[in-house]
């Protein structure tokens, strides 16, 4: 909101609020995010979502329209509203389904598949800016968690200069993201495995200082398979 004074008068700028739909909506969304709804549950009816959030039937139903469009839920006639599931082949359409635990352990090979050879290929390319990301985000790397180990893989994929490759990370890590973040609470527990993890990161960021692909590749496979150990012994057994 902006304001400024002509004549005496003070003209104050418009306050533009959220639609109640756009809220509704957002709601839903994090309840699917968060479990509440799971992939593939039949929604509450409009009328119980209404109740729910104290709104109108409109409202719920421009949200559902909405959600529909986005691929989140799906309508049958006649029966109601239901949660897609995840589905891979959607990954560059779609942001909002939640993997199963089998999908995340797929996702999990693509991962150390596709981010060996961007370690690879961030080792030949990457340029004085790109290093000194890498040094920022690893300076601060213990305070922000899931969001600091998020950033520090994206700032490898960004010295690739591959927009693709760029994005492929992006939607993988976008995917699983509720995961780590369990990941990221779990580690937070044990000293030796935080002091492990940082160890790793420094070693794939040396490598690539270095401009050394091969040790680039081997320092990101070492870590990406520990990380795996843990993610599934720790917590995908547990959902």
């Amino acid at each position: 909101m902006s304001e400024r004074i002509e004549g005496g008068c003070v003209n104050v700028g418009k306050i533009f609020t959220k639609k109640v739909s756009e809220t509704v909506e957002e709601e839903i969304e994090k309840m699917i995010e968060s479990g509440k709804f799971q992939s593939g549950e039949k929604l509450p009816s409009v009328r119980e979502l209404c109740d729910l959030f104290g709104v109108g039937r409109s409202a719920v139903r421009d949200a559902i329209t909405t959600l529909k469009g986005k691929g989140t839920v799906y309508v049958k006639q006649g029966e109601g509203t239901y949660i897609c599931e995840f589905d891979s082949t959607k990954l560059f359409t779609n942001h909002m389904l939640i993997p199963s635990c089998e999908d995340i352990k797929d996702l999990f090979q693509v991962r150390k598949i596709l981010e060996t050879g961007i370690a690879e290929m961030a080792a030949s390319n990457r340029s004085v800016q790109d290093l000194a990301r890498m040094e920022e985000i690893l300076s601060n790397l213990c305070i922000n968690g899931w969001e600091g180990d998020y950033h520090f893989h994206m700032a490898i994929a960004n010295a690739t200069g591959n927009k693709s490759l760029i994005q492929l990370v992006q939607t993988i890590s976008t995917a699983m993201k509720k995961a780590m973040i369990d990941f990221h609470r779990y580690i937070q527990e044990n000293e030796n495995i935080v002091k492990t993890m940082d160890e790793q990161h420094d070693k794939i960021y040396e490598s690539i200082k270095m401009g050394n692909p091969i040790k680039a590749n081997q320092s990101m496979i070492n870590h990406l398979h520990y990380v795996e150990e843990i993610l599934q012994n720790n917590i995908l057994q547990k959902v």
